[in-house]
């Protein structure tokens, strides 16, 4: 595995609540953390089926764009049930012409379920690949994921897209209902974490 040398660090990603997530992670190691947004960077087309593909294209887009190494991930939730869908398409089954609707996009994976009278329980993880690539075209991959079952009615008011319906493993509450830290413990993205501190360890800071 490379070790990050550098101090400044391109995530790129508009979402200012994972910046700062990110950004929080990596300040005990001394790097400088700028997103995608403030760099005025447009979000490229996600054209490929894997989360890795996708992850890949968003960070080399980003190091083309400013020269600086860039992490750039990709995440979703695959159901057992749906033959893995939504998958990679995770967000787009959310989306409408006035924005993503999650609830949207929940109420149509239980109805597919129920109307491939899919067994119960009715399993699925949540995934997360981030990407860690570098002006000179190396890239390091690391991937994370939490299982668990999607469960109906939703449930919850915490956590953001497919939270309410899902329950991880060892739970009998949604990630909707958990207390965030908790949830930030054992998500697929801490997951994906813990494996790319790895990277920065080695850099001396």
């Amino acid at each position: 595995m490379r070790v990050f040398a550098d101090k400044r660090l391109l995530v790129a990603t508009h979402n200012a609540g994972k910046l700062e997530e990110i950004a929080s992670l990596l300040q005990p190691y001394g790097i400088d953390c700028v997103g995608a947004a403030e760099m005025g960077l447009d979000e490229p087309e996600e054209t490929e089926t894997t989360f890795i593909g996708n992850a890949r294209i968003k960070a080399h887009a980003a190091v083309k764009a400013t020269g600086l190494p860039a992490l750039a991930d990709d995440s979703g939730i695959e159901v057992d049930g749906l033959g893995g869908a939504p998958g990679v398409y995770t967000a787009d089954w959310a989306f409408t012409p006035t924005g993503r609707d999650f609830v949207q996009a929940m109420t149509r994976t239980w109805d597919e379920l129920e109307a491939a009278n899919a067994p119960y329980p009715r399993t699925a993880r949540f995934r997360a690949t981030m990407v860690l690539a570098w002006p000179d075209g190396h890239d390091e991959v690391f991937e994370g994921k939490v299982e668990g079952q999607v469960v109906w009615p939703m449930r919850g008011r915490q956590g953001h897209g497919y939270d309410p319906m899902f329950q991880p493993d060892g739970y009998d509450i949604t990630f909707a209902e958990m207390d965030t830290d908790e949830k930030n413990r054992i998500s697929h993205r801490a997951d994906a974490f813990r494996k790319l501190v790895a990277c920065f360890e080695g850099s001396g800071a």
